[in-house]
């Protein structure tokens, strides 16, 4: 007998597929944003259901910081290997080395903000009029506020008062050129769905998902993991701690979050009881009150 967790999860599989192919029908070049963290992971599983037994259809496209977790590009690498996909990678540092932008200084510095810049830039150049992403909108109030098919202007910024509306699963893909979209086919997930789904899916995921003893210091309440990215203050001090990663982005703006939690069922339990959204610990997101939807609005994810 099915229960009702196994319906629900099937439900939101369906939704996900026909997001897929309707952004396949509607666009002439789509493409995944992958992160590698784990939301980028399930639509790399998604769509690869959504197409099945056809090659896999879309490119997966990397926006580099430069400063990314090693686990993350060995894991990047080894799945665009298994699926023969294509890889656009972004570079970051090359947007500061032509002078696209201007790098941060200082302990507090990160290239998270330059993303925006970079991201842009790649899709006009490589002529992507549907970037597909993983946003969710429990994880965020700005990202609450997408459509499945959000629409960009011809300088690639949301205004999020003037969306298309989308009923009775009807969306519109119209658009001038120079304009393009985004597309979010995990909207209506949790992040406990997700990570129900990775169990039932069985599928692989970096090891910064899992506890592992790193060397960490703490800063304004968040406990950062050590790297030659970050600057450190005269006060901060190195010491090993048993954590684990439950967002996983830039290096320098990520938090851990303390977990005994080695295993994908200890996870489920851990998050089912968690009260602190997953990216409650990105300090990105505390630079200002509306620090993601100022971010959204200049053409950010």
């Amino acid at each position: 007998m099915t229960n009702i967790s196994d319906k629900h999860l099937k439900y939101l599989e369906d939704e996900s597929i026909y997001l897929f192919r309707e952004a396949a029908a509607q666009f002439e070049n789509p493409a995944i944003l992958f992160s590698g963290g784990k939301d980028s992971i399930i639509l790399v599983h998604l769509a690869r259901k959504a197409f099945f037994p056809a090659k896999f259809p879309f490119p997966l496209v990397h926006i580099d910081t430069g400063h990314n977790f090693p686990e993350t590009i060995e894991y990047r690498d080894q799945l665009v290997q298994k699926l023969g996909a294509r890889l656009i990678v972004g570079s970051v540092q090359e947007s500061i080395d032509t002078g696209r932008v201007v790098e941060e200084t200082g302990p507090g510095a990160s290239r998270n903000w330059l993303q925006t810049v970079t991201l842009l830039d790649t899709l006009k150049q490589y002529k992507i009029d549907a970037a597909i992403g993983g946003g969710r909108r429990d994880e965020e109030k700005a990202r609450a506020k997408e459509r499945f098919f959000s629409h960009r202007d011809m300088h690639g910024q949301w205004d999020p008062k003037n969306q298309r509306p989308e009923l009775w699963n009807l969306f519109n893909g119209r658009k001038n050129p120079g304009e393009h979209f985004r597309v979010f086919p995990i909207s209506n997930w949790t992040e406990l769905d997700v990570w129900q789904y990775m169990k039932q899916e069985k599928i692989d995921l970096p090891s910064l998902y899992f506890s592992h003893k790193r060397s960490v210091f703490d800063r304004d309440g968040v406990t950062f993991a050590h790297t030659e990215f970050m600057e450190l203050l005269p006060h901060e001090k190195v010491y090993e701690k048993t954590i684990r990663f439950r967002t996983i982005g830039d290096a320098t703006c990520t938090g851990t979050v303390d977990s005994v939690a080695d295993n994908i069922d200890d996870i489920i339990a851990e998050v089912a009881a968690s009260r602190v959204t997953e990216r409650g610990n990105r300090n990105d997101d505390k630079r200002t009150e509306s620090a993601m939807e100022d971010r959204k609005l200049q053409g950010y994810f």
